[in-house]
């Protein structure tokens, strides 16, 4: 910390550097990955002097194998291939970084999630386009502060696995396309799987039913699309004819009620029209609204179900039957709905059926 304030890469004032350690990633948080590598970025040089104190240290305090391994490190750090690679994922993970955090959401909403894929793809397309200057730039001016040796990108790139007579590649065409490119494309391509066109339309569609703004994105013919195209098996073809009626109806109704002018959320829409009875008039409608809200726009509830189950089934509790076990993740994971219920409202509740022992 001392060095980093000799240099003036760090302030000093009251709090300003509490946080002074580097950040280690979590393996179902993709977002805490672009904090490991922007807190390395900044710790550089105290991670490089605590890592070769290490490497060099001869007393009984390490052991040989935590020397050679922080040798290892010690080398991989001064290099220039780590260095660029570091670099390369902080600008993509700065650009993934709110996507990751959306997705990570229990309950995400699906027209912000097709917002954040869609500038998630904008970005990375002009990363690719435009990027490559700046990220150069950056590259060779961290390089040349924390005295890492860097390799003339105007010379040839000679490689010694797969090397060519007749190929006359520079280096920088060797870091530019072989490497900064292919991991971005790997990047938009995987995002372009995930959310493919037929999602992206689904998801689109689903956007008919938004009540923001005072339902500007309602469709009649889109939300008659998403029941005829996507739901076909919970909507027989009267009642896609029926649905179309309602839509109607619901178009003059729901769209100028004043109970429902400051929804934001498809969740919110469905919870009014059950409060206002609504969806008892409108059944077809509450029935597409509930089939969209159990699309799966992210797997962080599914991730989160599973290390709840590590905790919950441990090895003296390995004998649970289903029903008991789940009982206890739903107990576990819904932890806000839980908190509401009252010790004496279970205690009624068991206290209801006949028993040996009086709770009361």
């Amino acid at each position: 910390m001392e060095h980093l304030i000799e240099l003036g890469e760090l302030e000093t004032a009251s709090g300003a550097n509490q946080v002074g350690t580097l950040k280690r990633p979590c393996d179902t948080r993709w977002s805490s990955h672009y904090a490991s590598i922007c807190s390395l970025l900044k710790l550089y040089q105290p991670t490089f002097l605590v890592l070769k104190s290490i490497a060099t240290s001869k007393g009984s305090g390490t052991s040989p194998s935590a020397r050679a391994k922080a040798n290892g490190a010690v080398k991989l750090m001064m290099s220039f291939d780590f260095i660029f690679i570091v670099h390369v994922m902080k600008e993509l993970m700065g650009i993934t970084e709110m996507l990751c955090k959306k997705l990570q959401l229990k309950s995400q909403d699906i027209v912000n999630a097709m917002d954040a894929v869609k500038t998630t793809k904008l970005l990375i397309q002009k990363l690719r386009d435009n990027g490559w200057s700046k990220l150069k730039a950056d590259v060779l001016s961290f390089c040349a502060k924390h005295g890492v040796k860097t390799p003339n990108f105007g010379e040839l790139y000679v490689d010694f696995i797969n090397s060519r007579a007749d190929d006359e590649s520079t280096v920088e065409h060797h870091y530019r396309c072989d490497i900064f490119m292919v991991v971005v494309d790997q990047q938009a391509q995987e995002l372009n799987s995930r959310f493919n066109r037929q999602a992206t339309e689904l998801l689109i569609m689903c956007t008919s039913l938004d009540p923001q703004n005072s339902f500007r994105s309602f469709d009649i013919d889109n939300v008659c699309s998403l029941a005829s195209k996507f739901y076909p098996a919970d909507f027989e073809e009267q009642e896609r004819e029926i649905l179309r009626c309602q839509l109607r109806h619901y178009e003059h109704d729901i769209l100028v009620h004043p109970k429902f002018q400051n929804l934001t959320t498809i969740s919110e829409l469905c919870q009014q029209l059950a409060a206002t009875g609504k969806n008892d008039d409108y059944h077809l409608i509450d029935r597409l609204i509930r089939l969209v809200l159990t699309l799966p726009v992210s797997t962080a509830t599914t991730e989160r179900a599973f290390s709840a189950m590590k905790l919950v089934k441990t090895r003296l509790r390995n004998k649970m039957e289903d029903g008991f076990l789940r009982d206890c993740l739903v107990t576990y994971i819904e932890k806000e709905v839980v908190v509401g219920i009252s010790t004496d409202a279970i205690i009624d509740e068991f206290d209801e059926a006949p028993r040996r022992v009086d709770f009361n």
